[in-house]
């Protein structure tokens, strides 16, 4: 209501962003109070500057603030709350305590309201005796951290009754705001808080039991929790994990086992981590100063950390060194595990700083990874950081001496094996690049056996001893490992080298017997390719796999059946006056086939069904069942084919499913999907990156997937996405309905000559076009959400998730952006971007070129509210930038198979010259890869070009994404882009 208030009357904003201000703050939403600071022309005043400090967890200068603002008003309660609260966070306990005092002395009035603050301070210093003083001052407060006061006090005075009574209490005070909480959208992340206070009282009771029935001499731990695996399932954020972690310092406490101090200083160890990831480095430090107390092997390694993360590299590398040399001496080698992995860690952390500080030699590095491997033979870890150095030195070695690139390879593919048979938290990484490194070498000692090169027999040496290694690892690895590459193993189907394709062949077959439905799938279009070397290769394969096991010949044959018959479906020509076709009467056959008594179950291709998930627990897990989600089989099809008005005019089927369900699927023809099939993987695995991560994990950040399933070389069938609408359907209603809609034949006599001035186009769009296209695109929010809380859940869905197309759309050089390729879901408000075909800067070789980084019209930017991008739309461009530059190596990896993809037609074949002529294997070399490759790199490192040419350095990552919003917003830039793309 308040926005509408701003946006309908007029209203200047800068007069009511405090107000906007407080009510995102309110909300928990520090993006919002972010952008209100962000369009703030005055200067802020301390209460807004105290709002701004503490959302994003700058306690040390909210405790200034509150200072200065006791010195101005001290009569005022309220900045005394704030002081506290703020040592409170920053774990400075005794100064809470002696604070609080303080103002009890002077003010004996407020002790009442800030009582509460220095009995949570004694609680967790463990002073029971102070505890008991300040709870009987105040009888009548009732906040959080004086109920946990009062039950960690009557377990110390081992109070059964008063205990369980307080406890049931207790609970049933979190369980009311929980249950308000559920009645809304969004309910899990407000009532967050209160579900980590039942998971606290759930722990506390745990570990006080045994001190209620402790005998004399009895000091069993039998009925105890799993605090490692509870601590992990809690949100990866700083206020989710710390109030438990205090907590368990406090119950330590009360039970003192043998091994308290270990205990209390791991926990202390953990606070120190959570807070560093956070990026408090003050609290961080306070933790390990606390954590000192203990001789834990890990506080060194925390401690270099923390010196790390400030950046002070050099004296981080001196404080790790010294903590091993004094946690493990030379002499004695740890025995147990625990300590062995200690050790391991710190080892290997020693060399990943030395090879960052670029001190050291390359041996003296390549030595200290070794002694990982050797010291730890099944530690992933050990093996994928030694290959990966391995990699990055092989340039170096390669350039003059080829005879060591052989050797090279061979231990890169080893090692990166080797990580994967111990785990898959490189999974991205190391498996791409093991599989390109062995097949390009294979392809490089073809071209040399074909060149009669001299040094060729070492080459088919070296490569015979890669191949075995290869071959080791198709036995130990779990199928579903290479399942996550199997796009890049079918691309290389047509590999020269016979050898090598021996191999392949042995791979590909293994995960098909593993996973028949999914894989059939992904092979469809190569098995229906127009290259006769593909189809053949394929058939190879598959006979292989039937030969493995007999049953697969009756589902190989029956799925075969189904492509052919949904390619015709697909092909059918349809004339302009029917929108519907008939299963029974158009598609006779398809429908008998599929209704056969003994058709064989064929898995309804899905989104959810068709992309692996990993393990969540590190470790190999060789059982490990990578599509957990619900399958349904083909069981019939629905009778109405519809016929889409597009230009290709696509159908639109609904298939029965095993479970009674319909699933729609649109069928697409004379439209190559490859491109668009690898991209879905590629946004799949941007997803994953994104949940892993706290801050986009709190923001939802996520990229909107559904399935592509190419059939052959220029057909396939797509998932059907349900309520979405376009942009431009969306725009032309709402301009229909107040009479400013202009006719194609109006808009045409706006277009320009592309050869016309730059000011001429500027006067066009700012004259004629922006004043008959007003922006309102907020008021589809408000009819589609009409209740508050959907209606601002819709809206943040929809600014996020255009902020992280918008970003990975610009890193792969996506365009094409008009108003038809972007949808927005009318349940959730997300934008769902379809048709990825224009890839990799693409657009600025159109006739009238693409200069805008990605879709920011003015329409979007007003459906983002009264602040525009600034705040959330910002926060979470920047969010996802910094992500992808994070993850810059597992997404390079993925990106170089799909841009160095053999079987993708990047540019249409020249017409007159046969197909053939590209290359007789059926492999296709894509011309442009390098320079793709270079690129992306150069982007996601902030190197900004403007046609073709570096400019300037790179830029920060607020930096970057600035510079972006504004380009995508430049009226000079949007004036000058084809009319089509609808700029205005």
């Amino acid at each position: 209501h308040f926005e509408s208030f701003i946006t309908e009357k007029k209203q200047n904003i800068q007069e009511h962003l405090g107000f906007l201000q407080k009510l995102y703050a309110a909300m928990h939403e520090p993006d919002g109070v972010a952008g209100v600071s962000a369009i703030r022309k005055a200067e802020p005043s301390l209460k807004e500057q105290i709002l701004e400090h503490e959302s994003i967890g700058l306690l040390r200068d909210a405790t200034a603030c509150y200072d200065r603002a006791i010195q101005l008003e001290p009569d005022q309660i309220i900045h005394y709350h704030g002081v506290v609260k703020s040592m409170l966070g920053l774990g400075q306990l005794s100064t809470v305590i002696t604070q609080v005092n303080g103002v009890h002395a002077n003010r004996s009035e407020w002790t009442d309201e800030l009582n509460t603050y220095r009995v949570e301070a004694a609680w967790k210093l463990s002073q029971w005796d102070l505890v008991e003083n300040y709870l009987a001052a105040d009888g009548k407060s009732t906040t959080w951290s004086v109920r946990l006061g009062q039950l960690l006090l009557s377990a110390k005075k081992r109070d059964i009754t008063a205990f369980y009574d307080t406890l049931k209490l207790v609970r049933a005070e979190q369980i009311v705001p929980l249950s308000a909480a559920s009645f809304e959208r969004g309910s899990y992340q407000r009532g967050y808080e209160y579900i980590v206070r039942l998971h606290m009282l759930c722990e506390l009771e745990h570990s006080i039991r045994p001190l209620f029935h402790q005998l004399p001499g009895d000091s069993s731990q039998e009925d105890s929790l799993n605090w490692v695996a509870r601590l992990e399932m809690t949100q990866n954020s700083y206020r989710a994990k710390e109030p438990i972690l205090a907590l368990r310092r406090a119950l330590l406490s009360l039970n003192k086992r043998p091994d308290y101090n270990e205990m209390v200083g791991e926990c202390w160890l953990q606070s120190a981590r959570v807070a560093r990831k956070a990026g408090h480095h003050q609290t961080a430090y306070n933790a390990l100063l606390n954590a000192g107390e203990s001789r834990l092997a890990e506080l060194y390694v925390e401690r270099a950390k923390w010196l790390w993360s400030k950046g002070d590299v050099h004296q981080a590398l001196i404080v790790l060194q010294k903590g091993v040399e004094l946690c493990f001496p030379e002499n004695k080698t740890p025995t147990e595990s625990k300590n062995m992995l200690i050790h391991g860690r710190a080892m290997l952390l020693v060399g990943r700083f030395m090879e960052e500080t670029a001190n050291f030699e390359s041996n003296a590095v390549m030595k200290k990874y070794k002694d990982v491997t050797l010291f730890l033979p099944e530690w992933e870890d050990g093996h994928f950081y030694l290959a990966k150095y391995y990699d990055k030195l092989m340039p170096m070695v390669t350039d003059n001496k080829m005879e060591k690139q052989g050797d090279l390879i061979r231990y890169i593919v080893l090692h990166f094996g080797r990580s994967l048979q111990y785990g898959n938290q490189f999974i991205y990484q190391s498996m791409p690049r093991m599989l390109s490194l062995w097949l390009d070498f294979g392809a490089k000692a073809y071209e040399w056996e074909k060149a009669g090169r001299s040094d060729r027999v070492q080459m088919r040496n070296d490569l015979a001893k890669i191949n075995k290694v290869i071959t080791e690892h198709t036995n130990h690895l779990a199928p579903y490992q290479f399942l996550t590459a199997f796009s890049q193993l079918i691309s290389r189907i047509c590999h020269s080298h016979d050898e090598v394709f021996v191999v392949l062949m042995e791979i590909i077959a293994k995960v098909f017997l593993a996973y028949p439905q999914q894989a059939m799938w992904m092979m469809t279009a190569v098995s229906k390719s127009s290259y006769p070397m593909r189809v053949n290769r394929c058939k190879e394969i598959l006979n292989k796999a039937i030969h493995m096991k007999k049953s697969l010949e009756k589902f190989i044959g029956d799925a075969t059946r189904l492509t052919d018959k949904l390619l015709e479906l697909c092909n059918k020509p349809v004339d302009g006056s029917s929108s519907t076709l008939s299963m029974s009467t158009h598609f006779k056959m398809l429908k008998k086939l599929v209704e056969e008594p003994t058709f064989s179950e064929i898995l309804i291709p899905l989104q959810s069904v068709m992309i692996p998930t990993l393990p969540s627990i590190p470790g190999a897990h060789a059982n490990h069942e990578p599509f957990p989600g619900h399958w349904a089989y083909i069981a019939s099809f629905d009778d109405m084919v519809e016929i889409l008005a597009s230009l290709q005019k696509p159908k639109k089927i609904s298939l029965k499913g095993s479970d009674g369900k319909f699933y729609i699927m649109m069928c697409k023809p004379k439209d190559d999907l490859r491109k668009d099939c690898r991209l879905m993987e590629f946004n799949s695995l941007i997803n994953k990156c994104l949940r892993k991560d706290a801050e986009s994990r709190r923001r939802e950040l996520h990229i909107r997937t559904y399935a592509v399933i190419p059939l052959n070389d220029e057909c396939g069938i797509i998932e059907w996405v349900n309520n979405t609408a376009g942009l431009r359907p969306i725009l032309t209603k709402l301009y229909k309905e107040k009479g400013v809609y202009m006719t194609g034949k109006e808009l045409r006599q706006c277009m320009l000559p592309k050869a016309a001035a730059l000011s001429e186009k500027l006067k066009v769009f700012r004259e004629f076009l922006l004043p008959r296209h007003p922006p309102v695109f907020h008021e589809w929010f408000l009819r589609t959400f009409p209740d508050p809380t959907s209606w601002y859940s819709s809206r943040s869905a929809y600014c996020r998730s255009t902020a992280v197309m918008s970003m990975v759309g610009y890193i792969l050089g996506l365009g094409d952006r008009h108003g038809e390729n972007i949808l927005f879901d009318s349940l959730t408000g997300e934008c769902v971007h379809v048709d990825f075909n224009c890839l990799f800067n693409k657009g600025e070789t159109f006739e009238v070129p693409e200069i805008v980084p990605f879709r920011l019209t003015h329409n979007m930017v007003n459906g983002m509210g009264p602040m525009g991008t600034e705040g959330l739309f910002r926060r979470a461009c920047e969010v996802t930038m910094r992500l992808m530059r994070d993850q810059r190596e597992p997404l390079m990896s993925v990106l170089k198979t799909f841009i160095h993809d053999p079987l993708v037609e990047w540019s249409k074949p020249v017409k007159g010259h046969s197909k053939a002529s590209l290359n007789e294997t059926g492999e296709v070399v894509n011309e442009k890869a390098k320079t793709h490759v270079l690129d992306i790199e150069q982007r996601l490192q902030g190197v900004i070009k403007t046609r073709n040419r570096v400019t300037g350095l790179p830029l920060s990552i607020e930096g970057h994404v600035h510079y972006l919003i504004q380009e995508a917003t430049d009226e000079n830039l949007l004036c000058q882009m084809y009319l089509g793309w609808t700029p205005y």
